[in-house]
């Protein structure tokens, strides 16, 4: 007889999306009386040609943009060689699948012509789906930065995911997703720019450094307008931040000028951190200066620093 403590814990997930597929299909007898079974059963995950008109797409989906241009040369790709990795679908109650992964494979198999897609089916529950998507969409590189931000934004509210466990299932450093968090602050308009490509992630996390929204914005326009780099942004930043200095402080900036190595590493640290930094040295000794306004500013530092 089989005792409580001899049943095996269920494995905690783990890093990647392989870790978000289940390994073992439960069967529940009683779920069969309330809903007709899947109209296919999954077969040790091997793919199955499945018509790509009978496949839905994931609500769940963090990508918002699609380039036209990328999809028409998958859709050339896929006519000649086809589909090289499958996607992933559920099954849903009423006979059709839902995209859970692949949706760029699955919108160039239309545009190709195809009538069906090589598809692994898994038995998943709408949150484990949803899960799956926004990381399997955070592992790639090809979401904007805030397409990024909303998603891991997405599972900390949705499945209470501290940035540590983001981290870990996603594959990245805490400190980007913290970074990543933080340009939800922007304001929309500027995050409309982020979005489009108008301004970089550097250039969104540089804006940051200000706090009123309005004064963000404005910032934001003339950094666009200019078409300043990431470095020159950092500057006008500074100076909107510090403007006394910079009226009185060119000239004594001449006097006794940062050392080249010193501003490398003070510009590392702030776009590393996103917040104001300041190094001041004296023939290899000094301090380093971390500037924050928000409490939140601080509780990202220390996450940063490892503390």
């Amino acid at each position: 007889m089989t005792t409580a403590t001899e049943i095996p814990k269920r494995r905690a997930l783990g890093k990647g999306l392989e870790s978000l597929l289940p390994r073992v299909q439960a069967t529940v007898a009683a779920a069969a009386e309330v809903a007709p079974p899947p109209p296919v059963v999954q077969t040790a995950g091997r793919p199955q040609e499945i018509p790509v008109g009978e496949i839905d797409r994931n609500p769940y989906q963090t990508r918002s943009r699609v380039d036209e241009q990328q999809l028409a040369e998958l859709a050339n790709s896929i006519v000649a060689t086809g589909v090289v990795q499958p996607i992933v679908v559920r099954p849903l109650a009423n006979g059709r699948f839902q995209l859970i992964a692949g949706e760029r494979r699955w919108l160039a198999s239309q545009k190709a012509g195809k009538d069906t897609v090589p598809s692994i089916i898994r038995q998943v529950s709408d949150e484990q789906a949803m899960e799956m998507t926004i990381v399997e969409n955070l592992q790639r590189a090809d979401l904007n930065p805030m397409e990024q931000a909303r998603a891991f934004e997405r599972l900390g509210r949705d499945f209470k995911l501290t940035q540590e466990q983001m981290a870990q299932r996603t594959g990245k450093d805490r400190a980007s997703v913290s970074n990543f968090l933080r340009l939800l602050r922007l304001p929309i308009e500027v995050q409309g720019k982020v979005e489009s490509g108008d301004l970089s992630f550097g250039h969104a996390r540089t804006l940051l450094s200000l706090e009123n929204p309005e004064t963000i914005l404005k910032a934001a326009q003339k950094i666009s307008a200019l078409s300043m780099s990431v470095r020159q942004t950092e500057s006008y930043v500074q100076g909107l931040l510090n403007p006394e200095k910079k009226a009185k402080g060119e000239d004594k900036a001449k006097e006794q000028p940062l050392d080249p190595n010193v501003r490398e590493a003070q510009d590392r640290l702030q776009r590393s951190l996103g917040l104001k930094v300041r190094i001041e040295d004296k023939n290899g000794r000094g301090r380093v200066i971390i500037e924050y306004s928000r409490l939140e500013d601080f509780d990202a530092l220390l996450e940063a620093l490892g503390s």
